[in-house]
């Protein structure tokens, strides 16, 4: 298998997502952000660049656990809330998707999962609005190529400064930033249900499928060429699949097109109006 080097300049890296998110919220008129801090290392990172673009006192951090909810992950994201000191809030989501639950009694672990991811999404911009800060979002690459997201859920945001960086990288840079060791090195889970992972979920492990989603994507590999240079076929065709299967999920709805300039086909920057 060829040798691949995921490695960033994490200064560089820094930099640009700093000046990214101060950037595009200063452009609309705001000066603060709103995220959900789960305790994983995502969205840590995201807190970590939001607080240093935009100041501590401007980055709200919201707690949103479930009853099922590791213990761990709620203390892990008040450390990184103490070691940045910024204002939280710490609402609970339990009795605001039990009743959804309780219509139907053999709703599965993936809706239940889909329901609380949704639920988070309308406490966080419901907060903004208190707040008066945008939501930051806290997918990575590697998340939103496989679609590894609940759409109007987690994969909600005004913006996204970490969109662009594989899992691996968000573990490199997140070193380079002094994000909490407990939040690096633990295995990365949506904490939807006890127990859960995300690789035992995917069925791979981020390493391996950030190096072949290297490959098809930022390399232009087809399938089968990564396959010729050691990828297991199995696992390119699995890859592959979800990519496809989940481009809906990285779009805007489709608008059906019937006049010369419809949104998001001809009308698609904000700088077309000066700004």
């Amino acid at each position: 298998m060829i040798d691949i080097n995921l490695s960033i300049n994490t200064d560089l890296a820094r930099e640009i997502l700093t000046g990214f998110i101060k950037s595009e919220i200063t452009r609309v008129g705001m000066s603060r952000a709103v995220i959900g801090l789960s305790g994983g290392i995502d969205s840590a990172l995201s807190c970590v660049l939001a607080v240093e673009a935009l100041g501590k006192g401007n980055v709200l951090a919201v707690r949103m656990p479930y009853k099922g909810s590791s213990k761990d992950s709620l203390d892990d994201a008040q450390l990184l809330i103490d070691q940045l000191g910024i204002p939280s809030k710490t609402i609970e989501i339990t009795d605001m998707v039990e009743p959804l639950f309780k219509l139907d009694p053999q709703i599965s672990k993936m809706r239940m999962g889909n329901i609380m991811a949704r639920e988070r999404m309308i406490v966080l911009y419901d907060q903004s609005e208190v707040f008066k800060g945008l939501v930051i979002g806290t997918s990575n690459k590697t998340e939103i190529l496989l679609g590894y997201s609940t759409l109007y859920g987690d994969a909600a945001c005004a913006i996204n400064p970490i969109g662009d960086l594989y899992k691996t990288q968000v573990r490199q840079l997140s070193r380079a930033m002094n994000i909490p060791a407990s939040i690096i090195d633990k295995a990365p889970s949506a904490d939807l249900w006890a127990g859960q992972t995300d690789e035992d979920e995917l069925g791979f492990t981020y390493e391996d499928v950030d190096k072949l989603l290297y490959l098809l994507v930022d390399q232009r590999y087809s399938p089968q060429e990564a396959i010729e240079d050691g990828f297991n076929e199995k696992f390119v065709n699995a890859v592959t699949t979800r990519i496809r299967r989940n481009q809906f999920k990285r779009m805007l709805p489709p608008i059906a097109k019937i006049s010369n300039r419809t949104v998001g086909y001809d009308f698609l920057y904000l700088r077309d109006w000066g700004t």
